[in-house]
């Protein structure tokens, strides 16, 4: 793969194209040319903005840069501080962690649940992480440092953690933990307190924008100018909706409500039969949650008449429900939505049916049969 090729989404991983978080980024490079390196560093922030690609560039420019640093001046004199993470995807060190071919790297992520390697487990188990603590304590093959890299560590099973912890109490010397986090308050804190945190912000439109030009050039500006929007700054919630025909979903959904607060029976079982291909469940309800928690933040801050416009209708369909039921009444039916989408999940349940309850919650709580 070149530095420059956009034919394929890489994993993050393989990704040598990367844009935000410059700070983040200062961050790490100030402690490194500093000597002050903590041993470990959570990252953490919303799904799919880029927290496992920084924290490979991380792992890379470590594995690169490690020996040299230990070996301080030579007869040359000292080596050139380093000014950014980037590498080439041409580096054999990268070529190498991509593969997770280097011997003094390790990745640690959710286990396959089945032999064809289709889906992964729920969870990090402390199957997945029991041989860091040995690993780490080992002398770097290559004279530099150790590095670990969980993703995400949000996922650990208490087990996982505590013996995470236990490494992270008495930390070996050149070795390097990075925990990425989509949700660090399920981390324990003393987990957390051991770690050198960067918090990742959302990606700013133009970010988003640029990425979805490179990733998905198909796309219309119409749709990309949705995306954008829908994705709330994370380039992967862009990219899963753009493959997953989020554009269309939302069109559908927005026109449908519109009719609120009577519903069009055939409409809504049109819609809910889409539920039962594929993922389109879980992106359908996602939208309608994510939807409505937008329309009731701006309706109970009272600038409503501020939301942009996604899509035409919403932005008439979003005044008229915060008009005429109070934002509170909304937020209960948000947490009601979300409660059905869990455990639909969870517990595998009729897909078709629970959309159809989402939308009736809907329903009642427009025509104000739904208590507060």
């Amino acid at each position: 793969m070149s530095d420059t090729d956009p034919s394929e989404i890489p994993d993050s991983r393989s990704n040598p194209y990367f844009i935000g978080h410059e700070a983040a980024e200062k961050s790490f490079l100030d402690a490194w040319t500093g000597g002050r390196m903590a041993h470990a560093w959570l990252i953490c922030g919303p799904r799919g903005i880029g927290k496992a690609a920084l924290a490979y560039r991380m792992a890379r420019f470590v594995m690169t840069h490690g020996a040299s640093s230990e070996a301080g001046a030579d007869m040359f004199g000292a080596p050139a501080v380093p000014e950014t993470l980037q590498l080439s995807a041409e580096h054999p060190i990268f070529r190498r962690i991509a593969a997770l071919g280097h011997g003094d790297f390790r990745a640690v992520e959710r286990g396959w649940s089945d032999s064809k390697q289709t889906k992964r487990k729920t969870v990090i188990g402390v199957d997945d992480v029991r041989s860091i603590g040995n690993f780490l304590t080992m002398t770097p093959a290559e004279g530099g440092w150790r590095v670990v890299l969980i993703d995400a560590a949000d996922e650990m099973n208490a087990n996982a953690a505590n013996a995470v912890l236990k490494v992270l109490e008495e930390p070996p010397r050149r070795a390097l933990l990075f925990l990425v986090a989509h949700n660090p308050d399920r981390l324990l804190p003393t987990i957390r307190s051991r770690c050198r945190r960067l918090d990742l912000r959302p990606l700013a439109d133009r970010q988003v924008i640029a990425l979805l030009n490179r990733y998905r050039p198909d796309l219309n500006t119409e749709d990309t100018s949705a995306l954008v929007v829908l994705a709330d700054g994370s380039i992967g919630r862009a990219l899963e909706l753009a493959d997953e025909g989020g554009v269309s979903l939302f069109r559908d959904l927005i026109a449908l409500l519109g009719s609120v607060p009577k519903l069009n029976i055939t409409r809504v079982h049109a819609l809910a039969d889409k539920a039962l291909r594929g993922d389109v469940f879980r992106t359908l309800s996602g939208l309608l949650s994510w939807w409505l928690a937008r329309v009731t933040s701006h309706g109970a801050r009272g600038d409503i008449t501020s939301l942009s416009e996604i899509v035409p209708g919403e932005h008439a369909l979003a005044e008229k429900l915060v008009t005429t039921v109070p934002p509170a009444m909304w937020a209960e039916t948000w947490l009601e939505i979300g409660r059905i989408a869990e455990r639909t999940l969870a517990l595998h349940l009729d897909r078709k049916r629970s959309l159809v309850l989402m939308l009736n919650a809907i329903e009642q709580t427009a025509t104000g049969r739904r208590a507060a």
